[in-house]
């Protein structure tokens, strides 16, 4: 089963999808389902009743009011995400010590 986070990255990625596409339908759809859904699983009753609000204080000022208010939410829940853990670089092969090459020794 995917972890909390995962479906995070996985909600989010769908969120941006329909932002870049400008589909008010399925951001209104994901806000209201996905998200609050997964904000009471996570237990963060403020973020659901954000996404719950996106959606019962209809209908909104303009389209540009209601991408401003999803951009808000998924702002929000970008900043739930944890930190990225960093990149393992893998060392490299041969006998190399930090300040020395690893081309051949001069005679």
């Amino acid at each position: 089963m995917n972890s909390r986070w995962e479906l995070l990255d996985d909600l989010l990625a769908d969120l941006h999808h329909a932002r870049r596409r400008g589909d008010l339908g399925r951001l209104a759809f994901l806000a209201y389902c996905d998200v609050r859904r997964w904000a009471r699983e996570a237990g963060r009753p403020v973020l659901a009743e954000q996404a719950t609000r996106l959606i019962t204080d209809s209908p909104h000022h303009s389209r540009e009011d209601f991408l401003l208010q999803i951009d808000q939410l998924i702002h929000s829940l970008e900043a739930l995400q944890p930190p990225a853990a960093p990149a393992v670089v893998p060392a490299p092969a041969g006998n190399c010590s930090p300040g020395h090459s690893a081309g051949p020794v001069p005679a």
